[in-house]
């Protein structure tokens, strides 16, 4: 069993190695490309998601956590005529035990990942402002 601080230099670890072959992999070009553009950011406090989702309104978006996987999916019938558009992003460890919070602003979807805190661990729809 790890320490609090080992468990987080493991944790980074996967991480690091997870992003590196995350953006490297020929899917996620494509799915950029097809589906929307996303982009995952570090902080000291958390891991930041951001899909470009530009057009769309909050309405549109539906952001799900269930265990390891965050479920992004968007739907607008005024703008693509129900075309639903979807991404599945599995991280390298269960991010339904952490906090996990969103915001939608000028097109920008951004999700927010505590490292830190944890959540309600178990699967579940995050809110939208």
């Amino acid at each position: 069993m790890y320490t609090g601080e080992e468990e987080k230099f493991v944790k980074n670890e996967e991480m690091e190695k997870w992003l590196k072959n995350f953006f490297l992999d020929p899917l996620t070009s494509h799915f950029d490309q097809t589906q929307f553009q996303i982009d995952i950011y570090e902080t000291e406090m958390d891991w930041i998601l951001e899909a470009i989702l530009s057009g769309y309104q909050t309405s549109d978006i539906t952001v799900f956590v269930e265990g390891k996987k965050l479920i992004i999916t968007v739907v607008s019938s005024v703008l693509l005529a129900n075309k639903k558009r979807i991404r599945i992003i599995e991280f390298p460890f269960p991010i339904m035990k952490q906090l996990v919070t969103a915001s939608f602003y000028n097109g920008i979807l951004e999700i927010f990942i505590s490292k830190t805190e944890k959540g309600l661990n178990k699967n579940r729809f995050i809110t939208l402002p």
